[in-house]
């Protein structure tokens, strides 16, 4: 293969492949008598796995070390290798649509489409102008999406309905312009995290938030007071998670 034809076939740019010849990530193939570089399978596959790495994140430099571990394995090992995991990716992507396509075709709310649901749950609550209620339902929705909160919702209806939480929002709102150390955070969190019945926290699934980095996402959306006042309630939240599987 010349090396238009593997950059096709993996799915990468000429430039890019020159670049990882240049650093020395990619070994550079023997050349034609008229002087075109010759690529084999066995480049397609380590250009293939060199993709896949800096797609999950990795450095060039941390890639390098990848495969500098699997220099000695076997060729066909590497394929099946790549082979299963472009079988996830496809899985994945799958329930991606799955879940897409059931969002598409269910109801529709101020936060766009929803699973029926959440569309139940929303439509339970008491309208409100809180900022803070607000974003509990913008990121309920960001849960919908990622496929999460079937069983939390049910339980999440008697919350919903407790004519004491609007006013728990109110003090969260109170807390847009505050300092880190004001003194009602401390007792809001606790208010906040005891409003929050076990079975919420039985719901919860055991291998935790259905998408990394959720809780940083949430806490990104707050004001740094009301930050703090979430990031307390998950804390006292995440032990009794664990106090109630204990037993």
């Amino acid at each position: 293969m010349r090396i238009g034809e593997i950059a096709a076939l993996v799915g990468v740019t000429s430039r890019a492949i020159r670049h990882y010849h240049h650093i020395g990530l990619l070994p550079e193939p023997g050349r034609r008598a008229n002087g075109y570089r010759v690529y084999s399978v066995r480049e397609a596959v380590v250009l293939a796995r060199i993709r896949r790495l800096t797609e999950l994140g990795l450095g060039l430099d941390e890639v390098r070390d990848v495969l500098a571990d699997e220099a000695g394995r076997e060729l066909i090992e590497v394929i099946v290798e790549l082979d299963a995991d472009l079988a996830r990716q496809e899985d994945e992507i799958r329930e991606r649509r799955r879940r897409l396509a059931r969002l598409l075709d269910g109801p529709v709310s101020a936060e766009g489409p929803v699973s029926p649901e959440l569309a139940e749950l929303l439509g339970a609550v008491p309208a409100t102008g809180s900022p803070a209620a607000a974003k509990d339902r913008e990121h309920l929705a960001l849960l919908d999406l990622a496929g999460g909160g079937g069983e939390v919702y049910a339980v999440l209806r008697p919350l919903a309905e407790d004519p004491a939480v609007p006013a728990l929002y109110e003090r969260l709102d109170a807390l847009a312009t505050a300092a880190e150390d004001d003194p009602r955070i401390a007792l809001l969190a606790a208010d906040l995290a005891a409003a929050v019945p076990d079975e919420v926290l039985a719901a919860i699934p055991s291998d935790g938030p259905v998408m990394p980095g959720i809780a940083e996402v949430l806490l990104a959306d707050y004001a740094p007071a009301q930050a703090e006042v979430v990031r307390r309630v998950m804390a006292v939240l995440t032990t009794r998670t664990a106090e109630l599987r204990a037993g």
